[in-house]
């Protein structure tokens, strides 16, 4: 029997199986996912084969072959992956310039880290409610980054509605994961977008200016519009799983449009004589908080930085 997992609990998933029913499922034995280190190696998303018992319940024997998915460290232990949805259309990160901020770095890393697994992404900047004036220039300004680097970018409200009809035709037909740090307002969203979905909410920390988590588990919802919109935990901190440093240049949009006009093939664009990227970032091209970001990913095979919230 052949089905979609909608639901993982931990331990349990959810498989709704090619005829409509929803089955709850376990990973038979010490399965794994052809060599991939994962706390988790069934994720929302996945195609899954399982074999049912006379209890109702069933056994994932079988993991069809994904065709994308989104993967980062796990911040428990340090030699695992963690994979937060598979076989998606989108991602649709959630930001937020405050209450709380989130910084460039992670934006940078997840963002490079779906360029590596084939997932387009669109940035969501929420909040925007909530913003004084200065607060909103600093989101023009990161709006116009991305977009120059070549990702699309979105202004909303999840509070007070702004901009989610626009994001509802984005959502019409695809399988997108919302993903994002604690406290942007992913649950809200959800709950704007399908007011049946009633999930938990809460206020970030004041003395921290933090996200407390309300989301435990990740879950395929799926839209009236068509498509599935896959509602997951949010991460502190995203660590880049399974990405050598001569890759990294290919997931930095900006970066490797310059790379290509470097003295050196095998450059790194650290110290090179010649180097076109260095050249560019100290001419303004390539911005250096993006800049940043591709030096910490290249960081990255230090084990203990994983333990550090980026």
């Amino acid at each position: 029997m052949h089905g979609l997992v909608v639901k993982n609990t931990g331990s349990w998933y959810t498989v709704k199986t090619d005829d409509g029913r929803l089955v709850s499922s376990k990973v038979k034995g010490s399965f794994r996912l052809r060599g991939i280190r994962s706390t988790n190696p069934v994720a929302v998303g996945d195609r899954v084969e399982i074999a049912e018992n006379t209890e109702g319940t069933a056994f994932i024997t079988e993991i069809e072959d994904r065709r994308n998915y989104i993967i980062r460290k796990s911040p428990n232990l340090s030699k695992q992956s963690h994979i937060i949805a598979a076989n998606v259309d989108q991602a649709l990160l959630v930001v937020t310039v405050n209450h709380p901020p989130t910084s460039t770095t992670f934006i940078d890393r997840f963002l490079a880290s779906a360029e590596a697994y084939r997932v387009p992404v669109v940035l969501l900047f929420n909040k925007t409610d909530l913003l004084d004036d200065g607060e909103r220039r600093l989101q023009g300004m990161m709006v116009d980054l991305y977009e120059n680097v070549g990702y699309r970018c979105r202004a909303i409200s999840a509070e007070t509605g702004e901009g989610v009809a626009e994001l509802e035709e984005l959502l019409a037909g695809r399988i997108s994961v919302l993903s994002g740090n604690s406290g942007v307002g992913k649950s809200t969203l959800i709950n704007r977008i399908l007011p049946g979905a009633n999930l938990r909410t809460a206020e970030i920390s004041d003395a921290h200016n933090q996200g407390i988590h309300t989301t435990t588990f990740s879950e395929m919802l799926l839209l009236p519009s068509g498509g599935y919109l896959i509602d997951t935990p949010g991460i502190k901190g995203f660590g880049t799983f399974d990405i050598e440093p001569a890759e990294l240049t290919g997931y930095f949009k900006d970066i490797f449009r310059f790379s290509k006009d470097c003295r050196f093939s095998n450059c790194t664009h650290t110290h090179e004589p010649g180097c076109a990227v260095l050249r560019a970032v100290e001419e303004h091209y390539i911005a250096q908080s993006r800049y940043q970001s591709y030096l910490s990913m290249l960081e990255d095979k230090d084990e203990s930085k994983y333990r550090e919230a980026f």
